[in-house]
């Protein structure tokens, strides 16, 4: 099929090109064949595949070029040595005349530096001497078009920086004498399970300041290799003007912030990563763009729709930004290009789509409930961003046929992180946005003793079959101002006093022990991976507030503080051991992702919640007051030992429990034929234990 294709495969592609225009459909795509409740939508999934194959062969003039090969805009456009010197070319068809402007010609318009239109299309171009440009300097394009003109950034720049005192960003040439050596030139990430530490660079210090790419390699990549995590997702790699941003509202798609170093930097993080076992994963924002039209790509050459949707769809009504036209062949030039360059330039190994409700639907997935099947096929949708994305992944997986996609969607959408044969937009992961919403809708609205087992139990493993999913308690979203994490939900103020070992409240023993078991039952129900924000993993007690205005532009809140997980005396310490553990027991298990989440038992009543994962038992209490003496639970016969306790006096527990006893099953005449016995266990109050079949 076409996500298996490879640019090196010419004559291979073109017969698989072939065959997606002869093969004769089966009788229900694949995705009908794994729901039959999608039957009435099959005309509209087929309409949504065949529109994308359309296009693949389209753009690829119908397998004359791999997808790959048409995806190779950012070694065209842009500014490039060449082995005579350099050459420069942007695409700006509404633009009258360009000249590249710099301290290489005090930023005046120069006949020397002026580009060239080339003939029948949109593109400019500027071939320069090799003395003409030197690596470092700043430069930018001066742009003219009918009734304006204008300083802009090239569209395709793969370096931007922005002056200290001025706050003026430029474009820099960026050409070293000596290219940066890759030491691991190969790898594979680890996905049984993909267990991942999302992360930004500027706020990863303990300082009050901005981070930078190798504080973050010597100082906190340790951390979580040590931890167990065995891949990364960093925010905010492409350039944005405004730091408060979180990286979201990005105005140079080709170059890594440089806020954080150089692209050297970057890429030395990324092979220390890789050198340790650990992948990357970049949080990438194609469903929008900033407004900046001196930074950004909101009027390059005098018409704002360049890149753009005309009329009422051009700006995102709740994000004061700019929405892409999907459907334009150029506009999908420009992205699977960046898809591929971040690929291929960095060495990243996989994406993390940030805003795909947003660009599924007209309306933004704003005001709409999503209430049953036909709320995704009843003609709102943008078939033009659903084709986008279903390239996307093609494309990447053809770069990469390791790579891993995430979608950040909240709507539901079906088909999303299912295979492209069989009619989905071939995501790898799906975001399990309902998993956070639930535990602190319970947090809120329920009292300890209403936690229902069943319903946590429906939540943390409500998905699709045929779609795999990224599980997660909290995220970035739940750490910044205005909302807060679970930590500071559970225990509030209490975690500015009373965190003091020998100090803690009642308060701090809830919150440390409901924070653990909330986090167990997430992790131990993925069907595909788990995600944790840094420093969410111990308990950070600050919300994110970006430096602006309004806080006097401090860095006090967005930073991360090491110092009181390291600090013995803290009982910050006692979550993030827990956390090491905790991975390090689902790790244990082979082919966890593969093995089935089977219930053993669930009682609303005692607040007990106990299933199995292969040689695993999970068994939880959520009452907050009664503990119970030889709880039984039938389980395959046999003996069994405690590999991990949230009661455990190491991570902050009461150590009621003795987790050195071996439990043997006793068996029961009815269960024998099964080969089934009872396992009694004691079970203190607002814990959980997990246990091995020895």
């Amino acid at each position: 099929m076409v996500t298996k294709k490879t640019s090196t495969k010419k004559a291979s592609e073109k017969k698989t090109s072939a065959r997606i225009t002869k093969a004769k459909e089966p009788a229900h795509i694949g995705l009908v064949k794994n729901d039959s409740y999608l039957a009435p939508y099959e005309d509209a999934i087929r309409g949504r595949h065949e529109h994308a194959l359309w296009k693949m062969n389209q753009l690829t003039q119908d397998g004359k070029l791999s997808l790959s090969e048409f995806a190779n805009g950012y070694n065209y456009y842009g500014l490039h040595r060449t082995k005579d010197g350099w050459v420069f070319r942007e695409w700006a068809p509404n633009a009258t005349e360009i000249f590249l402007i710099g301290d290489f010609n005090d930023w005046k318009e120069q006949e020397a530096y002026q580009c060239q239109r080339l003939e029948g299309t949109g593109n400019w171009e500027l071939i320069l001497p090799e003395d003409a440009l030197q690596h470092g300097q700043y430069y930018k394009m001066r742009v003219h078009w009918q009734g304006g003109e204008g300083e802009r950034i090239p569209a395709w720049a793969q370096r931007v920086v922005q002056d200290d005192a001025t706050k003026i960003f430029s474009a820099q040439v960026w050409a070293p004498k000596k290219p940066f050596v890759w030491k691991k030139k190969t790898f594979k990430p680890q996905t049984s399970p993909l267990l991942i530490y999302e992360c930004h660079i500027g706020m990863a210090q303990d300082e009050e300041k901005v981070g930078t790419y190798n504080e973050f390699r010597e100082k906190v990549l340790p951390r979580i290799i040590k931890d167990g995590y065995n891949a990364i997702q960093i925010m905010a790699i492409q350039e944005h003007p405004y730091y408060g941003s979180f990286g979201y509202h990005v105005s140079s798609f080709f170059a890594a912030s440089s806020r954080f170093g150089t692209p050297e930097d970057l890429k030395a993080l990324i092979d220390e990563a890789h050198k340790n076992g650990v992948a990357v994963i970049m949080d990438i924002v194609h469903s929008h763009a900033v407004k900046n039209e001196v930074e950004g790509l909101g009027n390059l050459a005098g018409d704002p729709n360049q890149y753009f949707y005309p009329g009422e769809r051009h700006e995102h009504p709740a994000w004061d930004s700019l929405c892409f036209d999907y459907g334009k062949d150029e506009v999908l030039h420009f992205l699977l290009s960046n898809c591929k360059y971040w690929l291929e330039e960095y060495h990243f190994d996989g994406f993390r789509f940030d805003g795909v409700t947003s660009m599924l639907y007209y309306s933004h997935g704003l005001g709409e409930a999503f209430c049953n099947y036909a709320d995704y096929f009843n003609g709102h949708q943008d078939d033009n961003a659903i084709c986008y994305l279903t390239l996307a992944n093609c494309l990447i997986h053809e770069v990469n046929k390791n790579a891993v996609t995430i979608a950040e969607e909240v709507s539901g959408m079906p088909g999303l992180a299912a295979k492209f044969k069989d009619g989905g937009y071939g995501f790898d992961y799906r975001m399990a946005m309902n998993i956070p919403d639930y535990w602190i809708k319970t947090i809120k609205e329920l009292p300890d003793e209403s936690w229902k087992p069943s319903s946590i139990f429906w939540e943390i493993k409500n998905r699709r079959s045929d779609e795999k999913t990224i599980s997660y308690c909290e995220s970035h979203d739940q750490a910044l101002v205005g909302d807060k994490t679970i930590i500071f939900r559970l225990v509030d103020a209490d975690m500015y006093w009373h965190f003091r070992k020998g100090d803690e409240t009642e308060m701090v023993h809830r919150g440390i022990a409901l924070h653990k078991m909330i986090r167990l039952a997430t992790l131990a129900a993925i069907n595909g991976g788990y995600l944790n924000f840094m420093g969410n993993e111990f308990g950070h007690p600050e919300w994110i507030d970006f430096p602006r205005e309004g806080n006097g532009w401090s860095y006090k809140y967005a930073r991360r503080q090491w110092n009181l997980v390291d600090n013995k005396e803290l009982c910050y310490h006692f979550l993030g051991d827990f956390d090491q553990r905790m991975l390090e027991v689902v790790k244990s298990e082979k082919k966890f992702n593969e093995t089935p989440v089977q219930e053993i038992w669930h009682n609303d009543g005692d607040q007990i919640l106990a299933f199995s994962r292969g040689e695993l038992i999970f068994v939880f209490n959520f009452s907050p007051t009664r503990s119970f003496y030889d709880y039984g639970f039938l389980v395959p016969e046999g003996s069994y030992n405690v590999v991990l306790n949230t009661d455990a006096t190491e991570y902050g527990g009461n150590g009621f429990a003795d987790d050195t006893v071996e439990h043997f099953t006793n068996a029961d005449p009815l269960y024998e034929k099964d080969h089934k016995g009872w396992l009694k266990l004691y079970i203190p109050a607002r814990s959980a234990v997990v246990l091995r079949k020895k």
